[in-house]
């Protein structure tokens, strides 16, 4: 078996970690830049932490702030449409994975003869055009160290990542003041989106030595966090362990892959419009359980790493307190259960199955393989 890890060129971490991007522009010698961000991050004065170190470095810079949550491939292609009359050797990203996804895909695109939509058909295509920076505002999607890019796809109600090691990112910084005062509710769904990505490349079929390396550490760091960056959100020690253990999620994600959690997400975020995170925690262990028999020795392994306490337990029993914690974890970050309050009803199922079933890039990544009925039983169990 041969394989691989792609990794960003160059991560910094730590609060006060913002100030290390003079020294990037200083390294690329980087004269004009261009920042995407989104009006949250402008309104709330993070984006000041960012742009003070800039002003001290005198470098030009343009602030691109209408990146849209969640957005369509034709919204990501209006923003990136802005930046194409502007000169620019550096592209920073900060704000969330859809802030991050859309500078990445600018950084791909500048200049470039295909369209976001020529990538959606055939993602190879693309080529770096322009450096980037990766500063992530909350504490969960690994897009700051992935080579994806998450769009929706309003004409098929869904969602699909374009995949290319072009949009790694070359540079990371890691401050935990973007999260310092991050809503409890962002805490938790973008907290337990960075818990899935750990537990699903770890179980993946795709999973590596080095997935597995990182896949293991951001789990030990998120379970023994995610509850205390919540209840206490002056606790930034938790706080930089969560955005440590989401990094590590985004690079076991580039070595391996995630699997049915995210791919029956999919719909529910490219029709009704749920966060990403909140949708993959309503499904997280009831895909979890449905593995269970497919992978419950690599889930006794990651019981053995997150809770060595439980040393003399039976694989079942370890395999079953990962799952029974992921559930607990959705419980205490009071993130919904089902899927009532977002409109979500009986009639939606088969269109709930059909799209769900289309999501083969990480459908093949899965432990057990779904039928339709596979399906269509989890989806069952949070549609009532």
């Amino acid at each position: 078996m041969i394989y691989q890890v792609k990794l960003p060129s160059c991560a910094y971490g730590g609060e006060g970690s913002m100030t290390k991007i003079k020294e990037i522009v200083a390294k690329e010698g980087s004269k004009k830049i261009v920042v995407f961000s989104d009006k949250g991050i402008a309104a709330t004065g993070l984006l000041n932490l960012l742009t003070s170190e800039l002003d001290a470095t005198g470098v030009q810079y343009s602030v691109f702030s209408d990146c849209k949550p969640e957005p369509s491939y034709q919204q990501v292609e209006e923003v990136v449409e802005m930046v194409q009359g502007y000169e620019c050797d550096l592209i920073i990203g900060i704000g969330g994975g859809s802030v991050m996804d859309a500078a990445k895909l600018a950084s791909v695109l500048k200049g470039a003869s295909y369209t976001i939509r020529d990538l959606l058909d055939d993602p190879a295509q693309a080529q770096k055009k322009v450096k980037t920076v990766m500063i992530p505002s909350t504490c969960g999607t690994g897009a700051e160290a992935t080579c994806n890019a998450i769009v929706a796809i309003p004409e098929e109600n869904s969602k699909k990542g374009i995949v290319n090691d072009s949009m790694i990112p070359d540079y990371v910084i890691l401050d935990s003041r973007m999260i310092a005062k991050l809503p409890k509710a962002i805490v938790a769904a973008t907290g337990v989106d960075a818990l899935a990505h750990v537990v699903e490349c770890y179980t993946s079929r795709k999973a590596t030595p080095f997935s597995d390396t990182y896949a293991v550490e951001g789990a030990k760091l998120i379970f023994a966090n995610i509850r205390e960056a919540y209840e206490n959100p002056d606790n930034m020690t938790a706080k930089n362990n969560m955005m440590l253990g989401a990094y590590y999620g985004g690079v076991a994600i580039t070595a391996s892959g995630t699997t049915a959690v995210h791919a029956l997400s999919y719909p529910l975020g490219g029709k009704f419009h749920i966060a990403h995170g909140v949708s993959n925690a309503i499904l997280f262990a009831h895909v979890m359980e449905f593995n269970k028999d497919a992978c419950e020795d690599r889930l006794a392994r990651l019981c053995d790493a997150v809770n060595p306490a439980m040393a003399g337990a039976s694989a079942s029993e370890k395999a079953q307190y990962i799952i029974d914690q992921i559930a607990d974890i959705v419980k205490v970050t009071n993130i919904p259960t089902d899927l009532t309050q977002y409109g979500v009803t009986m009639d939606d199922l088969d269109f709930l199955v059909t799209a769900g079933s289309q999501q083969q890039r990480l459908l093949v990544n899965n432990m057990k393989e779904l039928s339709l009925d596979d399906i269509r039983s989890i989806y069952l169990k949070v549609v009532k």
